[in-house]
C-alpha cells in the first residue's frame, strides 16, 4: 500500500518503522528532516513536502499538539484517508472531520496506548473512531503495530475524548503514588519497596511496576514522555471536561504540579518522574 507518514518523533518512528518492514511504500515527512535519516536506510522515501505526503492513499500523522495539528495537516486526493495518532482535543478533531469530508477524504482518529518500545514491537492499543468502511479499509495497517484496536464510534472526537480520559487515569495514577510515597519516606519506609508491593498485590500491571520504579528511582532520563506534553494532555483533559461541566480537581492539581515541574526547567524530562517527585518535593523529601 502507498502510505504517507508526517510527524517521526519517537513515537513516529517506531510506527512507521513497522508499516515500512511489512513491505509498504512509505513517503515520510517531519519538521526536523533529521529524523528520517533512520527510516530512509531503511528504505522509505522523503516526500519533498507535507502536501507531498498527504497524496499517498492512506497518510498516518502523529504530531505533538493542535498547533502542529492545524499548521501541518490537509486534506490529500479525493478517496484517500487520513489517521490521525496525535492526542488533540475533541473540537479540533470535529473541525478536521469536517474539513476531511468536504474535500472527499476519509478521517479517522487513532490514538495509542503505549511507548515507543511498545509501537517497535507492534504491541500498542490503538483506540479508533470513524466511519466504519474507512476502518476497514486501513484494519490491516493496525494489525501491523498494534495488538488490538478498540473502535470507539463513528464520530473521530470521541476517540479523542477516550485517549484523554486514559491520560488523566494515568496521571491520577502517578500522582497518587508520589503522593504514598511522600508519606511513607517520612517514615522510612523506602518508596521502591513501597511499589514493590502494591505493584504484586492491589495494582499489577504496567503502570504501577513501570512508574513506580521511575518515581523511585528519580528516573527523569531518557524522557520516554515529556512533562510538557503531558501537560499539554492534562489541560486538554481540562477543557474537554469544562465543555461538558464535568469537573475534574484532580486534574487540576496535576497541571499545577507539571507546571511547577516547567517552571523548574524541566518541562523536558520525563513526565512520571516530574509528576510522580513533585509530592515528594513538597514535603521536603
Amino acid at each position: 500500500m502507498d502510505i504517507g507518514f508526517i510527524g517521526l518523533g519517537n513515537m513516529g518512528r517506531a510506527i512507521a518503522a513497522r508499516l515500512l518492514g511489512a513491505g509498504h511504500r512509505l513517503r515520510v515527512w517531519n519538521r526536523s528532516p533529521q529524523s528520517l535519516e533512520p527510516l530512509l536506510a531503511a528504505g522509505a522515501e522523503a516526500a519533498g513536502s507535507a502536501r507531498e505526503a498527504c497524496a499517498a492513499e492512506v497518510v498516518f500523522s502523529i504530531l505533538s499538539d493542535d498547533s502542529a495539528v492545524r499548521e501541518v495537516l490537509l486534506p490529500g486526493a479525493p478517496g484517500n484517508v487520513h489517521v490521525n495518532m496525535a492526542t488533540i482535543s475533541p473540537q479540533l478533531s470535529d473541525e478536521l472531520a469536517a474539513r476531511f469530508g468536504a474535500a472527499g477524504c476519509g478521517y479517522i482518529a487513532a490514538p495509542v496506548l503505549g511507548r515507543p518500545e511498545v509501537a517497535a514491537a507492534g504491541q500498542l492499543n490503538i483506540l479508533a473512531a470513524g466511519a466504519a468502511a474507512e476502518l476497514d479499509r486501513v484494519q490491516g495497517l493496525f494489525d501491523v503495530i498494534g495488538q488490538k484496536t478498540w473502535r470507539f464510534g463513528e464520530r473521530p472526537a470521541q476517540t479523542n475524548v477516550v485517549k484523554l480520559a486514559m491520560n488523566f487515569m494515568l496521571a491520577a495514577a502517578i500522582e497518587s503514588m508520589g503522593e504514598a510515597a511522600a508519606l511513607a519516606s517520612g517514615y522510612a519506609i523506602e518508596p521502591a519497596r513501597l511499589f514493590e508491593l502494591v505493584s504484586q498485590t492491589f495494582f499489577p500491571g504496567a503502570v504501577y511496576q513501570g512508574y513506580g520504579r521511575v518515581i523511585a528511582e528519580s528516573r527523569f532520563e531518557p524522557a520516554g514522555f515529556r512533562a510538557r506534553l503531558g501537560l499539554k494532555d492534562v489541560r486538554l483533559a481540562l477543557a474537554a471536561a469544562e465543555a461538558v461541566h464535568a469537573p475534574l480537581p484532580f486534574a487540576s492539581l496535576m497541571r499545577d504540579s507539571l507546571l511547577e515541574g516547567l517552571a523548574r526547567g524541566e518541562g523536558e524530562r520525563e513526565f512520571g518522574a516530574v509528576l510522580g517527585r513533585a509530592p515528594l518535593r513538597r514535603a521536603g523529601r
